[in-house]
């Protein structure tokens, strides 16, 4: 039995039970459910280090699975992380490079160097995704519900592969906000006030539910609005992180200097961590469902984030706060790219385990694709590589990562990119003109450049990201 009241989620503890001890899968090819959330940060979860916000749910995800500490989204922005993901090729290949449609020139700062890189403002019809690949090769269900922010009308969903299509359209945010009546034109409210993280479980449950004695396969990928601004509290557990905030923080907590912005040095604001909880309370209602309905040893779970918590704007802070990583969305620090990442794949992962390698988010096309029983689809997702001998607990040596984010951000970021290559990171900012080199083995939170104490290293990884985008034929901002 799941018991709520308004500040409350409690596990039902066989959810607890059967999500830690669920063995090898009944049958082949497993469903999938992949959680999307908007703009979650890397320390936003109790199972990360929080102690303000609560995730008991997700939590008792990552102890039935595998945490990644250090994966990657291909780019501290949305729409592109979201197109590596269905497609396992990276921004640069896609054509899309920033958010949809992106900053306009006009507001610019007023000092910048270079124009805006203008790419495209949808996800190419050519791209194959993860939900035609799975539906064309092994018969899946494809299920998308909440934010898809790859295009408009005839760039849907709909249009990519998916069967169904629940709440995605082109806009970022939720259009008309999230309580009823919103005014997205693919999810009508049902009443007044109506919480739009709860209608998109509901509408995910009932799938779920509808689904159990199919014979066929599922992918559900739910990704929600939430964390999103505008920052919205949920009514149910507001007054639960007004009080805490109030018992737990006696003093103001200054704001971290970032170049010409600021960011937020704590994990302080109730409205967003209400919004974190509903998230959480979605996944318990979830993951519920796929065990009333008999398919936990059957059923892939991927939990992951689009980018960086917002963190650093240039007047204000921005509503989470990611240390000790640095700045947040939008930046190429630590704190704009390393994202949560929870998988569980039974028969594959064991329960508890954390895995350090690196990883990035054009690997889970692959990586579902192994777990699905299908061959590997190379020529598709050309910058994804399988993680699944990594699931099972088997080394895999790191390779090389690249970031391509030529474009100004409301965040206060100005163009440029980086790379990471084992313990070192790279990254060139382009206006003005500077290179910073840090350690992350020994410096995660990118408080030291080494720059000009490893000349060596600064110029290897420099060379090898111009060969990189080259090779990509990356756009570079125009002066």
């Amino acid at each position: 039995m799941i018991i709520m009241n308004r500040n409350t989620w409690l596990v039902p503890l066989s959810l607890l039970l059967m999500l830690a001890t669920a063995g090898t899968a009944r049958a082949t090819p497993p469903n999938v459910i992949f959680f999307l959330v908007d703009d979650l940060g890397w320390a936003d979860l109790g199972c990360s280090g929080s102690s303000f916000y609560e995730t008991p749910n997700i939590d008792a995800f990552a102890a039935s699975g595998m945490r990644f500490t250090q994966a990657y989204a291909a780019c501290p922005v949305c729409s592109p992380t979201r197109a590596s993901i269905l497609t396992g090729r990276h921004p640069v290949r896609v054509g899309i490079t920033d958010w949809i449609p992106g900053m306009a020139d006009a507001k610019r700062p007023a000092d910048a160097a270079f124009r805006q890189v203008v790419d495209r403002d949808n996800l190419a019809l050519e791209e194959v995704t993860l939900a035609e690949h799975l539906k064309a090769k092994a018969g899946y269900q494809t299920w998308f519900l909440g934010k898809w922010h790859l295009g408009g009308e005839g760039f849907l969903p709909t249009d990519q592969g998916f069967d169904v299509n629940i709440g995605g359209c082109d806009r970022g945010s939720p259009p008309g906000g999230y309580y009823g009546p919103w005014k997205n034109p693919n999810l009508t409210a049902r009443e007044q006030g109506e919480y739009l993280t709860t209608r998109l479980t509901d509408e995910a449950v009932g799938l779920i539910d509808t689904a159990a004695n199919s014979a066929k396969p599922f992918l559900l990928y739910l990704s929600y609005y939430n964390v999103h601004t505008p920052i919205t509290a949920d009514t149910r557990t507001i007054d639960h992180f007004r009080a805490k905030a109030a018992k737990q923080f006696r003093e103001v907590a200054e704001p971290v200097a970032e170049h010409t912005g600021r960011s937020r040095s704590r994990q302080d604001n109730p409205d967003y961590a209400s919004m974190v909880r509903a998230v959480d309370l979605s996944v318990g209602r979830v993951l519920e469902a796929v065990v009333r309905a008999g398919q936990v040893d059957n059923t892939v779970v991927v939990f992951f984030s689009d980018n960086g918590g917002l963190c650093t704007l240039p007047t204000r802070v921005g509503p989470t706060c990611n240390l000790p990583l640095r700045s947040g969305k939008g930046w190429l620090y630590e704190g704009g790219i390393r994202e949560p990442l929870i998988i569980r794949a039974p028969g594959v992962t064991r329960p508890g385990t954390v895995c350090n390698t690196p990883v990035v988010s054009t690997d889970f096309f692959p990586t579902l694709l192994e777990l699905a029983g299908l061959p590997s689809a190379a020529e598709l997702h050309s910058d994804g590589h399988s993680l699944v001998p990594l699931l099972r607990g088997e080394p895999r040596a790191a390779r090389p990562l690249f970031w391509h984010y030529p474009h100004y951000h409301g965040s206060g970021w100005r163009p440029g990119a980086a790379i990471r290559d084992g313990r070192w990171k790279l990254i060139e900012f382009y206006d003005p003109p500077a290179t910073e080199v840090y350690d992350l083995e020994t410096d995660p939170g990118e408080q030291h450049d080494v720059a000009a104490a490893e000349p060596a290293v600064r110029d290897r990884l420099s060379l090898q990201l111009q060969t990189w985008q080259e090779t990509l034929a990356a756009p570079l901002p125009a002066r």
